[in-house]
């Protein structure tokens, strides 16, 4: 089973958000994490909710949550999800 951690900028953005979203975030990475197996990210990734980013130097995921973007990256040794980023479409991609 995968853990989820966040950055310290991850967390104080989550933090700006209103606390009805933060909800469903939080539940949403949480039910993300307790599903997570390689079947269910194919899964995702055709529905088009997880997609590779492109022209980063690391392996960089997005997970699409209605309006928000969660930037991720995993860790396959040390079963780890690193949430980068939580923002809006407008501003998911700059960090």
């Amino acid at each position: 089973m995968y853990s989820l951690h966040f950055t310290n900028s991850a967390k104080k953005e989550l933090k700006r958000i209103d606390r009805h979203n933060q909800v469903f975030i939080v539940h949403s990475l949480d039910e993300f994490i307790s599903n997570f197996s390689d079947d269910y990210e194919a899964t995702l990734i055709s529905k088009g909710k997880i997609k590779r980013l492109q022209g980063q130097k690391e392996i960089l995921y997005r997970l699409r949550l209605r309006s928000y973007r969660v930037i991720y990256k995993k860790y396959a040794d040390t079963l780890v999800i690193l949430v980068l980023n939580i923002s809006t479409r407008e501003g998911a991609y700059k960090f």
